[in-house]
């Protein structure tokens, strides 16, 4: 079995690129925190070349940058071109399923906050006016209970439970 999960950040923008048959292409490459840190105290990254073809390739190139945070689901592939006389082997992972963790939009939008966190007012600063009236009308009622008609209530005493 080849299965990949990965969470990281694209190192660099997506490029998107068309075969000869014009189905669409994308490479990129993130980042991925290792569990561990180095002697040195530092936390260390494995940096990853990710391939994603057909839709999600576009996807990919018009939703998300550098710096944006993914979640890859796919398979290793070995590769191996000659290049100048020289065997060269290339290790990637092809995508089946790329999760956008966040968009450009909202790492932009983090990154004009001055804290870094996302732009909800500090605890101090909220008022009742920043929720949703209480007036609403509740959820569930009778009228909309879908077990209404499903026939009669069930009885059950306290002595009948086994706990």
């Amino acid at each position: 079995m080849n299965k990949v999960f990965l969470i990281g950040r694209l190192t660099r923008d997506p490029e998107l690129r068309y075969t000869d048959s014009n189905i669409p292409v994308a490479t990129f490459s993130i980042a991925v925190n290792r569990n561990y840190t180095n002697q040195a105290g530092e936390r260390e990254a494995d940096f990853i070349n990710i391939i994603v073809w057909r839709k999600q390739a576009e996807n990919v190139k018009n939703y998300i940058g550098k710096g944006s945070q993914v979640a890859i689901d796919g398979r290793i592939q070995t590769r191996s071109y000659e290049r100048d006389g020289q065997r060269r082997y290339v290790t990637e992972v092809v995508a089946d399923n790329v999760q956008f963790l966040d968009t450009r939009g909202s790492r932009e939008n983090a990154n004009n906050n001055s804290n870094g966190f996302n732009s909800f007012p500090p605890v101090d600063e909220v008022t009742p006016n920043d929720f949703p009236s209480a007036k609403e009308e509740p959820t569930t009622s009778v009228k909309n209970d879908p077990f209404a008609d499903f026939g009669s209530s069930i009885e059950i005493n306290d002595d009948e439970l086994p706990f």
